[in-house]
């Protein structure tokens, strides 16, 4: 079975699913090792790693993507939901961070809403982008996807910048 359709069957169940982080091989391996459905790509902790910086925006697509790669190469049939921050510009950019992820062998990945230079959805001070012009980017992500089991997640930092009425609406027209 593929990992994208894996990934989609634990996505499905009506329990929670519990999907650790990881930021390089070796944790990816070692989460793996200890029984877990499916191993997360961590923004924060692949910058905190790669640079010893937060996650603000200082890594690229094509370091990210690298980074996946290495992680999904480990994972064998254990599926990667890779970070894919704002998904690195406009909605044809979106086009390629989809096509270069799903390349790596990446199950599926999120995108957030926010301005960039982003930063990790920990952290205080982001600022969102019109809800428009991410329904553009999650159009564009979904047209550019060869699976049809490759996942997109639209995340939406709205809560924290424009309050709960607005990441509820975000969500919904993200959906």
């Amino acid at each position: 079975m593929r990992t994208t359709t894996r990934l989609r069957e634990l996505l499905a169940r009506p329990d929670a699913l519990v999907i650790p982080g990881a930021y390089d091989a070796l944790s990816a391996r070692l989460i793996v090792q200890a029984g877990f459905p499916a191993v997360y790509m961590t923004g924060f902790g692949t910058s905190a790693s790669v640079l010893g910086q937060p996650d603000v925006g200082l890594l690229t697509m094509s370091e990210m993507v690298s980074r996946a790669a290495a992680l999904a190469a480990v994972t064998a049939d254990v599926p990667l939901l890779a970070d894919a921050d704002t998904g690195y510009g406009n909605p044809i950019n979106v086009r390629r961070t989809i096509r270069e992820y799903e390349r790596a062998g990446v199950a599926g990945l999120h995108i957030e809403d926010q301005v960039w230079p982003k930063k990790c959805g920990h952290m205080e001070g982001k600022q969102v982008i019109p809800m428009e012009e991410m329904v553009q980017k999650v159009h564009a992500a979904v047209d550019a996807r060869q699976d049809p089991d490759f996942v997109i997640i639209a995340r939406t930092d709205a809560n924290a910048v424009t309050g709960l009425e607005d990441a509820l609406r975000r969500g919904q027209a993200y959906r």
